[in-house]
């Protein structure tokens, strides 16, 4: 037993050391590769990649960690790059409202170079703007929140007054039930004003795999995507992500 132990705890090692070995350069292959493409898409040397099919992309999502949502320039080259590749609805979030605060004043002083920016448009005042075919809408985790409670009061007042708007009744002796559908929950969203297009995809930048709080009523059919930190972020690993969208084939949703 003593000599089978001896024999057993070296080859578990050189085992677990392989094992680690196969996994570690399987990383660096598939790090590498991908950037090998990111180059080649890059420089246009990837045919499939030049012609971007956006048909089915209506609504393009973007969640951003609110500690680099701070960098306002990133920010707006980010959607130069939206702009450039011609999507025309896209919805900024964060949950600490960083981008509705920052990015109306990075926009203004960015103006002035018009050759690099001059697509790129946002207003705080309003959540939507639109300039160069591209409709730009903020939101923030406060908005999420209040726009469920309003919603919420909204149904429960309806309900209490007896009004068939939103509700459906079922009558029992001496009670009575109300149901809510989906539709009657996504009535009462609009009608609060938290309402707008679900994006067909929504691209993740921060150091967690997460929507961070993005309202989940837009959300039923969303393709998510982790784009890594914001930081790395590459237009050819955008151009990467919207060509296997378009490839993708769906059978729920609209």
């Amino acid at each position: 037993m003593f000599w089978s132990n001896m024999i057993l705890k070296p080859i578990l090692g050189w085992l677990w050391c392989l094992i680690h070995m196969a996994i570690s350069l399987f990383e660096l292959w598939s790090c590498l590769s991908n950037k090998l493409e990111c180059y080649l898409i890059s420089s246009g040397l990837l045919s499939k990649y030049q012609i971007l099919h956006l048909e089915r992309l209506k609504c393009l999502g973007v969640v951003l960690d609110s500690r680099e949502a701070k960098n306002v320039m990133e920010v707006k080259q980010l959607l130069h790059w939206f702009s450039t590749a011609g999507i025309k609805y896209v919805v900024l979030y964060d949950i600490e409202g960083v981008i509705k605060e920052s990015i109306e004043p990075g926009i203004e002083a960015s103006r002035q170079d018009t050759s690099n920016f001059s697509d790129v448009c946002a207003n705080t005042k309003s959540p939507h703007c639109s300039n160069g075919g591209m409709v730009i809408e903020c939101l923030s985790g406060s908005e999420g929140k209040e726009g469920i409670a309003k919603a919420a009061s909204l149904l429960y007042s309806a309900s209490c007054k007896g009004c068939n708007s939103y509700t459906t009744y079922t009558c029992g002796y001496d009670k009575l039930d109300t149901v809510f559908t989906e539709a009657d929950v996504a009535c009462a969203l609009r009608a609060v004003g938290s309402g707008g297009p679900e994006p067909d995809l929504l691209l993740v930048y921060g150091p967690v795999r997460c929507h961070l709080g993005f309202p989940s009523w837009r959300l039923r059919y969303t393709e998510i995507m982790h784009m890594g930190p914001l930081k790395s972020m590459k237009y050819s690993s955008i151009v990467k992500v919207l060509c296997q969208f378009a490839q993708k084939h769906q059978n729920y949703g609209t």
